[in-house]
């Protein structure tokens, strides 16, 4: 990955305005406004927060945080993919992530993490110092390439004849950088991805899987190719740099005009930079954009104090394969609060600096060509937005000594 100098694409080239920091205080709860509700597409995991009593229990489907994820969708396209085009992804990299099983979401936990985020230093402030996830993270719990070429290059003033060549399908000059979601769906063969009557899951994976499977191409040529951009669209849009809009936004196009080079980019740094970006937002902001479940196994393993993951298929890997949400029936203001009071109190011997001590990385070659920029403060690229990713910052964190760090601000020199 291009570890240094300044941003290619746009305006943006990494400035952004100072956010202000609101420190959590011991006793407060989350919010307890209830934004608007709206309405829920098939395609998404969209709760919102309910008033009511403290105690009132509610599984994972009430929250602050909306997660606009279409994991089972995606899945059930890549299940009916012809032989020749899943061979293809796995020569771009991303068969791993791809066959990842979904994470329930710990909305609780990512609130919590999010309260804790400090945007001046790109770091989580815990009393035993700063923590972040970092590249070596990315790649053993996702799977995705951490080395490459930066995911950055031109902005365009209008996507329409791109979208319409590349992709065959029609936007309006206005929002040409968005695809509809569900015609972009409709494209690859699920054009009603809603639960029928009576449905179970395996049922519903199956009737999406036979519906793609009928829509795509079964032979290479110009309709395949231009089903593998389809696919990669959605996959980066709604997974990999998913955003809280509904539309699919296609600014990452012009990287995959050329089938034969997208596996030579850093898509794992620039998850990790989209999501540094998302977690510099507002904490009353309603919205999760980017890949939430890595900061949920982050936490699962070098945070296991907080009791928030139960772990499952040993030696599994991406490592996200090994983990699954423990179900909470208590409300989120007091989980959040109980997270809060844990973080504050859990000794510092607790803390796991090193988890994958004793991994076996033969069997995990991502993280064999990831080394190379493992402990290195480097610049994560995702197309406008340029974050540091700040080592010497975390070295305590990581088990290495660490001197007092004066990190320098736009008020400090």
């Amino acid at each position: 990955m291009e570890g240094g100098g300044e941003g290619q694409g746009g305006d943006g080239g990494g400035r952004r305005r100072k956010k202000s920091i609101r420190r959590w205080q011991p006793g407060e709860g989350t919010s307890t406004a209830a934004p608007e509700a709206s309405p829920v597409a098939p395609m998404e995991e969209e709760p919102a927060v309910m008033p009511g009593d403290e105690d009132e229990p509610v599984g994972p489907k009430k929250s602050e945080l909306r997660s606009r994820m279409g994991w089972s969708v995606v899945r059930a396209i890549y299940q009916g993919l012809p032989d020749f085009q899943r061979t293809r992804l796995e020569e771009i990299g991303f068969g791993p992530f791809l066959r990842l099983d979904e994470l329930t979401p710990d909305v609780a936990l990512i609130q919590a993490l999010k309260e804790r985020w400090d945007p001046e230093c790109h770091a989580f402030l815990l009393p035993w110092g700063h923590m972040i996830p970092t590249l070596e993270d990315v790649a053993r719990i996702t799977g995705l390439r951490v080395d490459g070429h930066a995911v950055t290059g031109v902005t365009y003033t209008s996507y329409q004849e791109m979208v319409e060549r590349l992709l065959g399908l029609e936007v309006t000059r206005e929002r040409s950088s968005l695809v509809p979601r569900t015609r972009l769906q409709a494209s690859l063969g699920v054009a009603d991805a809603c639960h029928q009557t009576g449905e179970g899951q395996e049922e519903y994976m199956a009737r999406l899987t036979a519906n793609a499977r009928a829509a795509l191409a079964e032979e290479e040529g110009v309709a395949a190719d231009r089903d593998l951009r389809r696919f990669l669209i959605l996959v980066i849009g709604k997974l990999i740099l998913s955003t809280r809009g509904d539309p699919v936004n296609c600014r990452c196009l012009p990287l995959l005009e050329d089938l034969t080079q997208v596996g030579s980019y850093a898509w794992g740094a620039a998850l990790l930079a989209h999501l540094f970006d998302s977690l510099g937002t507002s904490s009353r902001e309603t919205g999760v954009s980017g890949f939430f479940p890595l900061l949920q196994v982050w936490a699962y393993c070098h945070l296991p104090s907080l009791g928030r993951g139960v772990p499952r298929r040993r030696g599994a890997v991406p490592l996200l394969q090994r983990w699954r949400f423990c179900r909470d029936e208590r409300s989120l203001r007091r989980q959040v609060t109980l997270i809060h009071d844990v973080l504050d109190t859990v000794p510092f011997g607790h803390v796991q600096r090193t988890p994958y001590v004793g991994e076996d990385d033969a069997t995990q070659p991502w993280v064999e060509r990831g080394r190379p920029y493992f402990g290195r403060d480097i610049w994560l690229h995702c197309f406008n937005t340029v974050v540091p990713l700040h080592h010497r910052l975390v070295a305590w964190t990581l088990g290495l000594h660490q001197a007092v760090v004066e990190f320098p601000t736009r008020q400090r020199s």
